[in-house]
C-alpha cells in the first residue's frame, strides 16, 4: 500500500519542477522531501525521477505512478471533503488588487467553491483602500492588497520594496516638474510618493491617471512618465531610480489580507488559506 504523504511529496515535486519549491509549499526541509522520494522509491524498487544538477524528469515508471498518485490523492481529498466539510449557502465577496488577478488563484478559488455546491464566490478587482472600504461596509468578506506605512489589521503576507520605475535612458536627465502615472485616489502608492515627493521640495505633475497596471508599465515603458510600484512589479525594460538620481526613498509595500470580523469565519479562514498557500508559491517563484 502506498502511503498517501509520500505520494503527495511526489506530486508536488513535479508540479513545483524541484525539491526547494516542494519543500516551501509542503512546509518540509528538502532532506525531508528527498527522503520521502527515496522511500517511494524503495516501496516501487524502480527509480521514479531522473535527476540532473539543474532539473528532474519523470522516468516511464514516474509517468505511470503519477497517474495513479493523482487520483488516489483526489480520492481521499474527496473523500475527506465530503465527510467533513460544513454546508454553507450564501455568497462571498472577495476583494483583489489587481496584482493578485491572476489565472493561477483564480483557478484556485474556483476549485475551492466547488467544495461548497452552495457557495457563490463574487470577486472585485480594483485599488486596496476602495476594497478595504466595501470589506467595512460588508460588500466585501475578504480582501488582498498591497499598503505603505500602514497600522491597518491584517495578515503580512510579504512585504518588498516601493521603487521608483523608469526607463534607463532617462536616468541622468529626469525632467522638472517630474511626470508621473499613478493610480487614481485612494491608491497608498500614489499617496506615498507625492508625500515624499513633497517633502523632498520636488516638483511634480500627474502626467497620466491609470486604471490598471498594464497602463502604468505603458507609461514608464514609453518614457512618458515614472511611477511608483512594488520591485517584483518592474519586468523587462525598466529600472530603479533612487536617490542618486535625485529621488526620495519609497516605504516598502506590505501585502496583506483582511477578513471581515461578522463573516462566517469558518468560510473566511478556508478561503483565507487558499489566498495564503498560492501566495506561498508566488513568493517561492520570485
Amino acid at each position: 500500500m502506498f502511503d498517501a504523504l509520500l505520494l503527495r511529496t511526489f506530486v508536488t515535486v513535479v508540479d513545483e519542477q524541484g525539491f526547494s519549491r516542494a519543500a516551501h509549499k509542503l512546509h518540509l526541509t528538502q532532506s525531508a522531501v528527498s527522503g520521502h522520494l527515496r522511500r517511494l522509491e524503495q516501496q516501487v524498487g524502480k527509480p521514479l525521477l531522473q535527476r540532473t544538477t539543474r532539473s528532474q524528469q519523470l522516468t516511464p515508471d514516474g509517468e505511470r505512478l503519477m497517474a495513479y498518485a493523482r487520483a488516489i490523492l483526489a480520492l481521499n481529498h474527496d473523500a475527506w471533503t465530503e465527510l467533513t466539510r460544513v454546508p454553507f449557502h450564501g455568497r462571498m465577496g472577495i476583494g483583489l488588487s489587481e496584482d493578485f488577478a491572476e489565472p493561477r488563484l483564480l483557478r484556485a478559488l474556483q476549485a475551492f467553491s466547488g467544495q461548497y455546491p452552495g457557495l457563490q464566490l463574487d470577486i472585485q478587482v480594483s485599488i486596496p483602500g476602495t476594497l478595504l472600504d466595501l470589506l467595512a461596509q460588508g460588500s466585501l468578506q475578504v480582501v488582498v492588497g498591497s499598503l505603505c506605512e500602514t497600522a491597518a489589521p491584517g495578515q503580512l503576507l510579504w512585504s518588498e520594496p516601493l521603487v521608483w520605475a523608469g526607463l534607463p535612458a532617462a536616468v541622468a536627465t529626469l525632467p522638472t516638474p517630474l511626470p508621473l502615472a499613478l493610480f487614481p485616489e485612494p491608491c497608498p502608492y500614489r499617496a506615498v510618493a507625492l508625500g515624499r515627493l513633497a517633502r523632498a521640495g520636488i516638483a511634480q505633475r500627474t502626467a497620466m491617471l491609470c486604471s490598471s497596471n498594464s497602463a502604468l508599465r505603458a507609461a514608464v515603458l514609453s518614457g512618458f512618465a515614472v511611477a511608483p510600484m512594488a520591485v517584483s512589479q518592474l519586468g523587462a525594460g525598466l529600472c530603479v531610480l533612487g536617490v542618486e538620481h535625485g529621488l526620495p526613498e519609497l516605504p516598502e509595500a506590505q501585502f496583506r489580507l483582511f477578513t471581515a470580523p461578522e463573516a462566517d469565519q469558518t468560510m473566511t479562514a478556508a478561503l483565507a488559506q487558499v489566498i495564503v498557500e498560492y501566495c506561498s508559491g508566488r513568493r517561492s517563484g520570485l
